[in-house]
């Protein structure tokens, strides 16, 4: 069951950032970075996050459905997949600990657990 987990959530990190229907993107020069705001179809917001001078991910990404509800949280640097990633959906919270840009550890959390994913920002 674990593997199955991993390969998903694995599969569901390596697709958000690719897959998700977009028509524009905003770039903005932030001081190194670059600030992205990808759009949906519909103009929701899609994706926020930066590159760096190198036009590699770098820090924090945050994914949203057409909708505007928030589908991930996620961290890079220079690239890589690094520290904690939050998946957001229907009812349940993953939590995935990324070491070396490899999945470390992943925790779920369903909403009969509200206390514990409530005092997430």
């Amino acid at each position: 069951m674990k593997k199955i987990v991993l390969l998903l959530v694995f599969v569901f990190s390596t697709s958000l950032f690719v897959a998700q229907e977009t028509t524009k993107k905003e770039l903005v020069k932030k001081g190194d970075l670059v600030a992205a705001t990808l759009y949906h179809s519909n103009n929701a917001i899609a994706q926020e996050g930066f590159y760096n001078k190198l036009g590699k991910l770098q820090g924090t990404w945050t994914s949203y459905d057409a909708d505007g509800n928030k589908t991930a949280i996620a961290q890079y640097d220079n690239g890589k997949k690094v520290g904690t990633w939050y998946f957001y959906s229907d009812e349940v919270l993953r939590e995935v600990k990324y070491s070396a840009n490899k999945i470390a550890t992943v925790t779920t959390w369903r909403d009969s657990e509200t206390q514990v994913v409530s005092n997430l920002k």
